[in-house]
């Protein structure tokens, strides 16, 4: 691997900011570079700055609050009716569609909300004159959250979504389920801390960001503890990650903390590197952009973690309940990853479908040795008003060969929300620091 990476920094070509025109984003591009104009359709709209407050008198406790409450869907797609929209629907939501009898995608209005806020568009754009790729790895990242604006190939566009912005720091408690054929799931609580590196006191030479999570539900996995380091350059130094075990009293090194080993809590319905769209290192595909299109993704889909709503009336059988679940037809950057030569994955290839607007992952498609699909994952993008981030309502994850499915991020029968811009020590995110949270 070492020799691999040493290879690839020698022959790569160094691709940076001065064959880009980036004169458009002050004029025909916004930002983080999507285009500004709607279609000619008047079916996505011109983006207008997105939606970069709360509504009047809300606070954190509530949740966040559709601020689309009142409006009815367009339309609706079904089984019966897919092939007239086949245009607008990847091959992953056919696959569902064809799949699941019942499958059904409620279409609203298109709303693009996703803002973020100046102080990250204006660091973006005065690092984007300087960033480049070399390898695989980003060079002159600097504090940047949108190094190719106007990307030229996969491998930028795909770190774009790795490094996009989260609100420097973020913490909350989620409940995931893993939903069996027959409809009998299983419910998981899990707590998180992302702290990025401008939110530590101190810097810290090539990191990204650290993570701890820990369960909160069943009993038997309470006590469990994660800590990842996550490095801005993997040729230099890969992802680092620990375990610690109240029973077992002792941090350990976790390798299987990335790429294609299970998640735990999802019945292995989904890997490591699928949660967040796509997270880790991108060293074991080849990276192909395709271009972009209009498809129609869930967004904005602030009534499934809606605090009125139990869980019991969203978790259905084969997928959510598609009442809550909002779609919208937004374009998207579409992203082919190849398993290269030599390396291994569970994974034969993947198509991603990245928000013009976030560079979030909206859609993914897992396909398996045969160049089948395998699994589709939906993950649905919400603004959270508050701190100017657009961030996921939900990821679900489809396996079409056993009909099961695995879905992570609601906190509707939790109180309080997500807090963002969260700060913290480096020294509280080291091995030593899961002992001292394991033996509170």
């Amino acid at each position: 691997m070492i020799a691999w990476f040493a290879l690839a920094f020698l022959i790569a070509t160094r691709v940076g900011a001065a064959d880009r025109n980036l004169g458009e984003l002050d004029g025909d591009r916004t930002p983080v570079g999507a285009l500004r104009s709607g279609n000619t359709e008047g079916t996505i709209p011109r983006w207008t700055g997105g939606l970069a407050s709360p509504p009047n008198g809300w606070n954190r406790i509530q949740g966040y609050l559709d601020p689309f409450a009142d409006e009815s869907p367009l339309f609706t797609i079904t089984p019966e009716n897919a092939a007239k929209y086949l245009s607008k629907l990847s091959p992953g939501m056919m696959a569902l569609l064809e799949r699941y009898p019942d499958f059904r995608m409620l279409v609203y209005p298109t709303h693009r909300t996703a803002n973020y806020p100046n102080a990250v568009t204006d660091t973006a754009r005065r690092q984007a004159k300087s960033v480049s790729l070399r390898g695989i790895s980003v060079v002159n990242l600097g504090a940047s959250t949108i190094p190719f604006p106007i990307p030229e190939r996969g491998i930028e566009a795909i770190w774009n979504h790795l490094v996009r912005y989260l609100g420097g720091g973020s913490e909350r408690t989620y409940h995931a389920f893993a939903v069996r054929p027959n409809g009998d799931y299983s419910k998981i609580g899990f707590h998180e801390r992302r702290l990025y590196a401008q939110n530590f006191d101190q810097r810290i030479e090539n990191r990204l960001f650290s993570y701890i999570g820990d369960f909160v539900s069943p009993a038997d996995l309470v006590g469990t503890f994660y800590l990842v380091h996550e490095p801005v350059d993997p040729a230099i130094e890969g992802r680092r990650a620990w375990v610690y075990n109240s029973g077992q009293r002792r941090v350990r090194r976790a390798p299987d903390l990335a790429y294609d080993n299970a998640q735990d809590g999802s019945d292995g319905l989904a890997v490591i590197d699928q949660y967040d769209g796509f997270n880790g290192s991108p060293d074991r595909y080849d990276w192909k952009l395709l271009g972009s299109k209009e498809l129609l993704v869930s967004y904005n889909s602030y009534k499934t973690g809606s605090k009125k709503v139990r869980y019991d009336k969203i978790i259905q059988k084969s997928t959510l309940n598609p009442i809550y679940v909002r779609y919208e037809l937004h374009r998207v950057h579409v992203v082919e990853a190849t398993l290269r030569p030599g390396q291994s994955h569970i994974y034969s290839k993947r198509v991603f479908y990245l928000d013009e607007d976030s560079w979030s992952v909206l859609l993914d498609e897992a396909f398996d040795s045969k160049g089948q699909i395998w699994r589709v994952g939906i993950h649905s993008l919400m603004q959270c008003y508050d701190a100017q981030v657009p961030w996921y309502r939900f990821e679900i994850w489809h396996d079409l060969t056993n009909g099961a499915y695995v879905v992570t991020g609601l906190d509707n029968e939790l109180q309080g929300g997500w807090e963002f811009g969260v700060k913290g020590r480096s020294v509280d995110f080291e091995p030593d620091a899961l002992r001292r949270l394991g033996t509170k």
